[in-house]
């Protein structure tokens, strides 16, 4: 089966072989996605909310890029690195700028 990969265009995906989001068949991943614009930039230095939206954001434009969309989403995890933000902490993430990550489970067509 054909396996469609969506570069995240950060300096990871050379490095460690990171994609932002990989299809197989109907199935679609979105890794680990945080509030970064297209420039690499944070979004909202301090502010969960403005970094959940951008993240959010990249999601959404991931799985378009794979023929999906957020309706197709069937799990999520978001983990933030303060818990008065969410409910599942970790102690910090690849960069200290960074207060949450979103990772997206889609099946194309699932409904």
């Amino acid at each position: 089966m054909e396996r469609q990969r969506f570069p995240a265009g950060t300096r990871w995906d050379s490095v460690v072989g990171y994609s932002r989001a990989v299809r197989v068949g109907q199935f679609v991943f979105v890794s680990g996605t945080t509030g970064l614009d297209a420039s690499g930039k944070v979004v909202g230095q301090s502010d969960p909310h403005a970094q959940t939206a951008q993240a959010l954001a990249n999601v959404a434009a991931a799985l378009a890029a794979l023929g999906a969309s957020p309706t197709d989403v069937v799990r999520t995890r978001m983990y933030v690195t303060n818990i008065h933000d969410w409910e599942v902490e970790v102690s910090r993430l690849i960069s200290p700028e960074l207060l949450v990550e979103i990772e997206a489970d889609a099946v194309i067509g699932g409904a």
